[in-house]
């Protein structure tokens, strides 16, 4: 995942101006990870049904929040 985020960074880089794309992928994914953890929470009651299921969703989430701030410091 750090390797994807360098990547894109780096081809960024190339250019003149920092390019925001990985910035908006990155956001992007979690703002459609966030609403569709909303809509699961909100039609499942016993979401989430095990331990591991908890803590893949927290991991996905961090995740996601840890590359959309990285690239957002890095191509400001």
């Amino acid at each position: 995942m750090l390797h994807a985020i360098s990547a894109l960074v780096l081809a960024a880089e190339a250019g003149g101006e920092k390019s925001k794309t990985a910035f908006y992928i990155f956001g992007g994914a979690f703002v459609v990870w966030a609403l569709a953890l909303s809509v699961v929470g909100m039609t499942q009651a016993t979401f989430p049904t095990t331990a591991a299921i908890k803590r893949g969703t927290i991991l996905v989430g961090l995740v996601l929040m840890a590359a959309a701030m990285a690239t957002a410091v890095i191509t400001a």
